[in-house]
């Protein structure tokens, strides 16, 4: 469950990071990625029936990349209802308070993107 301190390192000096979910996709996707104490997640924006999210839903693996490193993880969906989500919000909109960014992280945080939430395992 623990990551490398690389990879927290790299998340906290990063606004992108890369992501591939599933077995069997070839290419990686940047995606926004928080931290909350030790622990990674990340929303779907395009809430798409074909897309990372949905490739950890059906097979609960995958694989992020980091500059140059690239680590395998588990993903497992957050309940909506589960109280961490208050805490992922505050770190989307700390983490992506740049300008262009604010209004992205702004949606990202409203209620309806609780569904689309993975956790991350290492």
């Amino acid at each position: 469950m623990n990551f490398p301190e690389d990879v927290l390192s790299y998340l906290s000096t990063h606004t992108l990071i890369e992501i591939k979910g599933g077995l069997e996709r070839e290419s990686f996707l940047e995606i926004w990625m928080v931290e909350v104490g030790g622990r990674l997640f990340s929303r779907s924006w395009n809430k798409s029936e074909r897309s990372w999210f949905t490739e950890f839903e059906r097979t609960g693996r995958g694989e992020i990349k980091y500059g140059n490193q690239v680590i395998e993880v588990k993903g497992r969906k957050v309940a909506a209802e589960d109280e961490i989500h208050e805490a992922i919000n505050e770190a989307y909109l700390t983490k992506y308070n740049q300008p262009a960014n604010i209004p992205y992280a702004q949606g990202i945080t409203q209620t309806e993107y609780r569904n689309y939430t993975m956790e991350f395992f290492h």
